[in-house]
């Protein structure tokens, strides 16, 4: 090795870096011009407001459907944020944050999917006696009553 040559101290010795002369590396994500900041931009704010006037104008009625809807906007504004402030796609870092992600995305759809999934089962799986539909009214005991003369009076309104 010559005296005015240093090798990188996490790299064996003969490794070197392949530079094109500007000192970019070709296997890092491309990042972003104004033009794509301002594009992601002007998505995210309609993805955000559409729904907001989904929801303050109260344009769909069902609220399963309008979980949908806004799970659907919600989808979307995070592939803009993914591809127009994160920079992902399959080539960046050689397609590891792209399997990164992946994977993420399928733990916490198994996660969710999960949780409702057992949630579900424990509503429907109740004992019949303890669904809501079938408990009965709080009642007070006659001994109660006696010793709170306001009680009486108040029940007496309520039948």
């Amino acid at each position: 090795m010559s005296r005015g040559h240093q090798e990188h101290p996490a790299r064996p010795m003969g490794q070197h870096d392949h530079h094109d002369g500007h000192g970019h590396h070709d296997d890092h994500g491309a990042h972003g011009s104004m033009k794509d900041y301002v594009t992601g931009f002007v998505l995210a704010v309609i993805l955000t407001a559409i729904p907001f006037w989904l929801v303050m104008g109260k344009k769909i009625e069902s609220s399963s459907s309008m979980a949908m809807v806004l799970l659907a906007f919600a989808a979307v504004q995070i592939v803009v944020h993914i591809k127009y402030f994160l920079h992902m796609n399959g080539k960046s870092e050689g397609g590891w944050n792209m399997l990164a992600m992946i994977f993420t995305v399928v733990i916490v759809g198994i996660t969710l999917a999960g949780s409702l999934w057992v949630m579900y089962h424990l509503n429907h799986n109740m004992m019949p006696g303890m669904s809501p539909q079938n408990m009965p009214n709080e009642t007070v005991p006659q001994s109660m009553q006696q010793s709170m003369p306001g009680m009486q009076h108040e029940m007496q309104q309520a039948k």
